[in-house]
């Protein structure tokens, strides 16, 4: 739903005060201008986008009746003859509403004015129209200051509502709040001049012919933008797809890794064992091989060691052959075996028979 709102330039504003306050009774009237719908797209990222549809009343100028309660009945019926004659050169298009001023009373429609209202929405075939309301009251006991007060009704569904009234040159308004006043009631003079060299600087649509080149060069700046989007968007998608194929060749790569350092932990593992099993066998084998030579005399056929064996020894030492270290140390140990054999036999004999009972020779 559009909310309705009313703008008025301070000169307008400024007659209607100044007819007011010299007239002797209240003063009614019609006001003539033009309405328009301002459609307001705000575009935020927090939510979508919300639009506002606004309705604005532009009041251009006023015609007063020469006498108070003239444009309509005592039942509130609007006389047709007397509007066309108020509007005179005036267009019945440009009506948007009428107007009351009345004294020391609040800014309230009466009962009257509603009924009245209605008809004319009637008469004139315009349902939107607004009522202006300006009411004085004095300040001061010897009537020097005075107080002005003005409102705007507009009704929905019999319904009346107060609009708001902006003074378009009075206070702090919008940056674009004098663009959105519409020229005033032309007269005909201006009407064929603006008709004879309006073609020159104005384009068919109503623009200056500036603004409609501003507007065509907008255009394609925003179909440009709009391909350079595109082409960023795509651009941004090939980034993202060689992200994940640079991804997946990091963790396939990091598998491989993994995957030879096992290997090669394990090949290591394998080694070290065959290896410290190489050495024992070895040091079995060289135990073995020394239980052997231990065992076993000494030949002479196959001996590694080349010990001779006792018969040669015999034979060397009868030939006065100078013995080996091998020779001598064999010997010594069969000395040592020899000693031991004869310590049994004399411990055999010793205890077979006992020194007490050992004959004297």
């Amino acid at each position: 739903m559009s909310e309705p709102s009313v703008r008025v330039s301070g000169t307008v504003l400024a007659s209607l005060m100044f007819q007011h306050v010299n007239s002797d009774s209240d003063v009614e009237g019609l006001v003539l201008g033009e309405s328009s719908f301002h459609e307001q797209v705000t575009i935020s990222d927090s939510q979508s986008d919300h639009i506002h549809i606004e309705e604005i009343y532009n009041i251009q100028k006023h015609v007063a009746c020469h006498k108070l309660n003239t444009l309509y009945s005592s039942s509130g019926e609007v006389h047709l003859d007397v509007l066309q004659e108020m509007l005179a050169e005036n267009k019945q298009d440009s009506v948007i509403g009428w107007y009351r001023q009345r004294r020391h009373s609040e800014q309230l429609m009466t009962f009257r004015e509603k009924l009245v209202h209605e008809k004319l929405k009637s008469a004139l075939k315009n349902p939107h129209m607004i009522f202006l309301l300006l009411t004085s009251s004095r300040v001061t006991p010897s009537d020097s200051t005075h107080r002005m007060e003005y409102s705007a009704f507009t009704s929905r569904s019999r319904h009346f509502l107060n609009v708001p009234v902006l003074v378009t040159n009075l206070g702090l308004l919008e940056q674009q709040g004098y663009w959105r006043v519409s020229a005033p009631c032309s007269a005909s003079g201006y009407s064929l001049t603006m008709n004879k060299h309006g073609s020159r600087f104005f384009s068919p649509s109503g623009l200056v012919k500036e603004v409609d080149e501003m507007n065509k060069m907008n255009d394609s700046l925003q179909v440009e933008l709009q391909k350079a989007c595109r082409e960023v968007e795509e651009s941004e998608r090939a980034v993202e797809a060689l992200q994940v194929e640079v991804s997946a060749l990091r963790r396939s790569l990091r598998e491989k890794q993994q995957n030879s350092a096992g290997k090669a932990a394990v090949r290591f593992y394998r080694n070290q064992q065959s290896s410290s099993a190489e050495e024992q066998s070895a040091a079995a084998a060289g135990r073995q091989s020394v239980a052997g030579l231990l065992s076993s005399p000494p030949h002479t056929n196959g001996d590694p060691a080349g010990l001779p064996c006792p018969q040669q020894r015999r034979r060397r030492r009868g030939g006065r052959a100078a013995p080996t270290a091998a020779g001598q140390l064999w010997d010594e140990a069969e000395g040592d075996a020899a000693g031991k054999g004869e310590e049994t036999e004399e411990e055999q004999l010793l205890t077979q028979h006992p020194a007490s009972d050992t004959p004297s020779f």
